[in-house]
């Protein structure tokens, strides 16, 4: 369904405008699905994006400035998404032993087993959201990276 018709608006200023707002519809309606996923293990998208951060550089540590650095949601206070995780027993957080102000952050193995987990749901939901071709895809993602400059 076109834009237009979901948000009962016939005119916009532009097409940047129109664009901008089905962007953003469009993030907050996938957002929403895979929300539905990480409510069942008490979590919200960015714990899920910092677990697939640390699965990708596991068994390195990584630091939390890289975390902030490289996540999807750059907004959040990682320190206060960090100590969730912690409490779930998915991450450990310990004083780096080359420089005693830094800390390091790394998956736990029962970490490993929950990112292992809720990715399998994620993507098993997002097959049923598939609309486009492959090539149709690329040309998406070519032209958000051009959009952003």
């Amino acid at each position: 369904m076109e834009i237009q018709n979901v948000i009962k608006q016939s005119r916009f200023k532009d097409g940047y405008h129109k664009a901008m707002i089905n962007l953003f519809y469009t993030s907050n309606y996938f957002r929403d699905v895979h929300l539905k996923i990480f409510i069942k293990y008490n979590i919200q998208g960015q714990h899920f994006n910092i677990l697939r951060i640390l699965k990708g550089k596991h068994p390195e540590h990584v630091s939390p400035g890289y975390i902030k650095e490289v996540m999807l949601d750059k907004g959040r206070d990682i320190t206060r998404l960090i100590d969730k995780l912690v409490v779930k027993g998915w991450v450990n957080r310990c004083i780096c032993p080359d420089n005693k102000r830094k800390m390091d952050i790394s998956l736990t193995e029962s970490g490993m087993e929950a990112i292992n987990k809720i990715t399998s749901e994620v993507n098993q939901s997002d097959m049923n959201l598939k609309t486009l071709s492959e090539e149709e895809y690329h040309l998406l993602s070519n032209l958000l990276d051009k959009m952003r400059g």
